[in-house]
């Protein structure tokens, strides 16, 4: 796609610059919308609206579905109202209620008003009242659905005239008299079973269903358990109301990927490369300003009291660095797995206790593995030239980093755990909370015991 770009773009953009209509359309009548939408977001806004307005209704309103939101955004602000219904009419529901919510809520309404069919209209309003991160939010109204008393030749007759507004097709779902799901049967049915009297009788009864309230997290967890390609949506009492379709998951696991990716690189909101500075800096200064509030924390901490420990054993100095990061990396590596189990359903909140006794045996392997390497570094290769310094100098950072690596991992995965509990996004606890926290920690037990060794096992003083 680059060298499309590359390629391509000038010339677009030469044909743009002409209002040369015939011509463009010409140079992309070969292209994919996903790559026709990836021509428009590098290009500027006045150009964009001009290739968009230049497309026919389908193609720009496919196009605009594979923009980036933000990218969207900047092309329906240039959009009229008349323009928007219009694509909006050859989208999907679903697809249409994620354009228009991005809109204000005065041109939703007036653009809901030019859509000239009635019933989209009023599933996009229908959809528009499920929360965002939900199966309603996510589902679309567009399938086949088929009475269960229906023989299969009248099947067939109701599924082609259901057919010619869809893309794609799944699956057949049957409802009762009073649209409550009873089953499914797939295309292949409608071959092997040609003369069935009532579908009821071959259908497949009581298939996997979701809530309309369900976190749209759970629905991709079961569509990654059960290898799902859709799945229909019901309401409280078994009604019929949508299906969800594997590209809508797709979607939603790249774009959770993403947040929790940011949020543990220490991104306070989501950003995008194309965001401008101000934006940029208000998502990543609330970390850093709390990274500065721990190295200040670790300065007074060296600062307080403890210059003389460092003036008597000045070795110490060169492993504080190695505690800190030692520390910040296991944090970050224990909470990471934990996020992860989460994410994915393998751990839950009830088994927490287990996988913490798991981490601590890992711990303990870990640590007495590395402080073994660090304990015969150290004597090996001595940082002082008094043997007693040396000593002292090689058992406090071996204690201290044992310490530290057992806490940083329990520590690592409790914070994950009780973010869950407490209904916040776990992911926070892969950033630089978990590293400042260990950072500090880790630099109080090195100073504590290296305290401890020389008041209680040497004659230095301090």
């Amino acid at each position: 796609m680059k060298e499309l770009q590359d390629n391509l773009k000038p010339q677009l953009v030469e044909l743009i610059d002409k209002k040369d209509a015939a011509s463009l359309l010409e140079a992309m009548k070969d292209l994919h919308p996903a790559d026709i939408a990836e021509l428009v977001a590098d290009m500027d806004t006045d150009e964009a609206v001009f290739l968009i307005q230049q497309l026919d209704d389908e193609t720009s309103a496919d196009v605009l579905v594979e923009l980036d939101t933000d990218d969207r955004k900047d092309l329906l602000e240039q959009l009229s109202n008349e323009d928007i219904a219009r694509r909006l009419e050859q989208m999907d529901t679903d697809d249409a209620v994620d354009v228009i919510q991005e809109m204000d809520k005065e041109d939703q309404e007036d653009v809901i008003k030019h859509i000239d069919d009635v019933e989209q209209a009023g599933d996009i309003v229908d959809l528009m009242q499920y929360g965002e991160d939900t199966a309603g939010g996510y589902m679309s109204t567009e399938m086949i659905v088929v009475n269960e008393n229906m023989s299969m030749p009248d099947c067939i007759i109701a599924m082609r005239e259901q057919a010619e507004d869809l893309d794609e097709i799944y699956n057949i779902y049957v409802v009762d008299d009073d649209n409550r799901l009873r089953g499914i049967f797939p295309l292949k049915t409608t071959i092997t079973n040609p003369g069935a009297k009532h579908i009821k009788n071959v259908m497949e009864p009581d298939p996997l269903t979701v809530k309309t309230d369900t976190p749209i997290e759970d629905v991709a967890l079961d569509f990654e358990k059960y290898d799902l390609v859709a799945m229909p949506v019901v309401d409280s009492i078994g009604r019929l109301v949508g299906v969800i379709t594997i590209d809508d998951i797709v979607d939603q696991v790249r774009e959770q990927g993403e947040h929790d990716y940011q949020l543990a690189s220490g991104f306070t909101t989501d950003v995008e490369t194309s965001d401008n500075v101000f934006m940029q800096v208000r998502a990543r200064l609330p970390w850093l300003f709390i990274g500065l509030v721990g190295g200040i924390a670790n300065a007074f901490i060296l600062d307080g009291g403890d210059t003389a420990l460092l003036q008597v054993l000045p070795g110490m100095a060169l492993f504080i660095p190695l505690i800190g990061g030692t520390g910040g990396n296991v944090g970050t590596q224990s909470s990471a797995i934990v996020v992860q189990g989460l994410a994915r359903g393998t751990l839950e909140l009830k088994n927490a206790g287990m996988h913490l006794l798991k981490e601590f045996g890992v711990a303990l392997l870990n640590a007495l593995i590395i402080s073994a390497l660090l304990f015969a570094y150290a004597y090996v290769f001595p940082v002082d030239s008094n043997p007693e310094k040396a000593r002292i100098t090689a058992w406090a950072v071996t204690i201290s980093l044992f310490s530290v690596i057992m806490f940083a991992s329990i520590f690592g995965s409790l914070v994950p755990i009780i973010l869950e509990k407490l209904k916040f996004d776990p992911a926070v606890a892969t950033g630089p909370f978990v590293t400042v926290t260990n950072d500090i920690v880790g630099m109080i037990i090195y100073m504590a015991v290296s305290t401890w060794l020389i008041t209680t096992f040497t004659q230095l003083v301090i």
